[in-house]
């Protein structure tokens, strides 16, 4: 029989890849944050544009992080 902790354990394999989509959430996030607060960027374009590009980052990071926190079809609870 297994415990509990052994059954809720992720393999290596997904905590790596966990941890990698927690770093790449952050790392877009602070990309999409830093398009549309920072006033000074050297990018030469319009800030609107700026604006609307640092949302749309935003809201892929979101989506991306979402894609980890759910659970793969091909894990079935063993109860």
């Amino acid at each position: 029989m297994l415990s509990n902790n052994n059954r809720e354990q992720k393999s290596p394999k997904r905590r790596f890849l966990l941890i990698l989509g927690v770093a790449a959430f952050i790392c877009f996030c602070i990309l999409g944050l830093g398009l549309i607060f920072w006033k000074d960027i050297p990018l030469g374009s319009d800030p609107t544009q700026r604006k609307i590009f640092g949302g749309v980052i935003l809201i892929y990071a979101v989506l991306r992080f979402s894609r980890y926190l759910r659970k793969d079809p091909d894990e079935v609870d063993e109860a």
